[in-house]
């Protein structure tokens, strides 16, 4: 959701700029700086924003410069008169003196504002969409190069599990010659049978083909949804959700030194898909 976009037009006599700069948000989140006569028509420009973004935090920028002439500003004569009367009170100086301090105090200053007219604001208006459309390239760009990054991230995880399934049958072998090294060193007469059947039951604790093959339609599933070209951040998010779900489930039935290392490449690989769903809409 972080981008950037930026759009300059003339009109009249004077340069208009617009600025505008988002960030991640679970919202939208918008804030204008405005020069003074363009307030009226702040809500105005954060409509047309919401129409075209969704999500983000927003700052809208506008700025303007007269063409022919500097932004003059007038002397405010019955602030500046007042603050000569205050002073001399205070001090019996010459009032060209008082003059150069009242100068200097505020609101002696103010800028002449004249009210905008309905050309003026289509204007406004045209230059904040030539800006929207620059920002949405630049998501739009943004949004090409992770999604790069997500497939290397789900190829990478994808490759994990493979090393899950080839370490699995190792690691069940190895939980049945542990229990039977046990039941050996304790001496005594089994009922082979019976063994066989707790054998089974203890080993199904530790099964974890469900969870991979969960796993590898999340992934699956997060691919197509990524190929969907609506917005689908949110979905994205909680299909990272379940992922993680069956990562840990895979690390608590787990019970291999290799497996365990495995499963934390998985949860490194998710967690950095995660961070860059913050920037996904």
């Amino acid at each position: 959701m972080t981008g950037f976009g930026k759009a300059e037009i003339q009109f009249e006599n004077r340069n208009y700029i617009l600025e505008l700069r988002s960030l991640n948000s679970k919202g939208l989140e918008l804030s204008c700086r405005l020069p003074a006569q363009f307030r009226e028509i702040e809500l105005h420009l954060k409509k047309i924003i919401g129409e075209s973004l969704k999500r983000g935090k927003v700052d809208l920028s506008l700025n303007f410069e007269n063409i022919d002439q500097p932004n003059a500003r007038n002397i405010n004569l019955a602030a500046v008169n007042q603050y000569i009367e205050q002073l001399s009170k205070i001090q019996d100086a010459d009032r060209l003196e008082l003059l150069k301090i009242a100068i200097k105090l505020p609101d002696t200053l103010k800028t002449e504002i004249n009210d905008i007219d309905d050309k003026e604001i289509k204007t406004i208006e045209d230059l904040l969409r030539k800006a929207l459309i620059s920002l949405n390239e630049f998501r739009s760009h943004e949004g090409a190069s992770l999604e790069e990054d997500f497939k290397i991230r789900l190829i990478n995880l994808q490759t994990l599990i493979d090393q899950i399934n080839k370490e699995d049958p190792e690691r069940i072998e190895k939980i049945e010659n542990k229990l039977k090294a046990s039941l050996e060193e304790l001496q005594i007469e089994i009922d082979q049978n019976r063994f066989e059947q707790e054998l089974i039951y203890y080993i199904e604790k530790y099964d974890i083909t469900e969870e991979k093959v969960r796993l590898s339609n999340h992934i699956e599933y997060f691919t197509n949804t990524m190929e969907n070209p609506s917005s689908s951040g949110k979905k994205l998010g909680f299909i990272a959700q379940e992922m993680g779900r069956e990562i840990n489930t895979i690390g608590s039935k787990a019970n291999h030194a290799g497996l365990q290392k495995i499963v934390i490449q998985m949860k490194d690989e998710l967690e950095k898909i995660k961070e860059q769903l913050l920037n996904v809409l």
